[in-house]
């Protein structure tokens, strides 16, 4: 890993721990933190949730108390624009709990470091805990460790539709 991404990695990591109490504190749960180089420069995004979805207003509410609480805290150098959405239909998943929720389903998984041979799956969610997931893929299960995990989203339309035709995913 690069000292680049595992600065990213630390801003994330400060970024986690700051912000959750705040947001859970106003009844919403942190879902996924971003924080990358896009055309207009850096940005941070964070994506919250609760029971029955959050609006546009919970959104803004989260970003002034977040964007004040930054502003003290100052845990990231340099100019970045922060954003606060809803995880949409597509979620990322990041912890065990938000796989427990999503088992039957259809998700996508890359790695860090290959499982096997491969670094992409995409399959159907059977099994989690708060050590790693089991995905079927092509009617293989593969265990992956949660450390492992690079990046993971729920594929909300395939999983209405039932087990992917084509589980194999690169």
């Amino acid at each position: 890993m690069s000292g680049n991404e595992e600065a990213t990695r630390e801003v994330v990591q400060k970024i986690w721990d700051l912000t959750t109490p705040l947001i859970t504190a106003e009844g919403m749960e942190l879902v996924e933190v971003e924080y990358r180089r896009e055309s207009q420069g850096w940005v941070l995004r964070l994506f919250v949730d609760r029971d029955g979805g959050v609006s546009v207003e919970d959104c803004a509410a989260v970003s002034r108390i977040v964007s004040d609480l930054l502003d003290v805290e100052d845990p990231i150098q340099g100019p970045y624009h922060l954003e606060v959405s809803s995880p949409g239909l597509d979620r990322p998943l990041r912890r065990w709990e938000h796989f427990q929720r999503q088992i039957g389903k259809v998700v996508t998984v890359r790695t860090r470091l290959p499982i096997g041979t491969r670094k992409n799956f995409k399959g159907t969610l059977v099994a989690a805990h708060p050590e790693g997931i089991r995905v079927e893929c092509d009617g293989t299960p593969y265990d992956i460790p949660l450390d492992a995990v690079d990046r993971a989203r729920l594929r909300y339309f395939e999983s209405l539709e039932g087990p992917p035709k084509s589980r194999h995913y690169d």
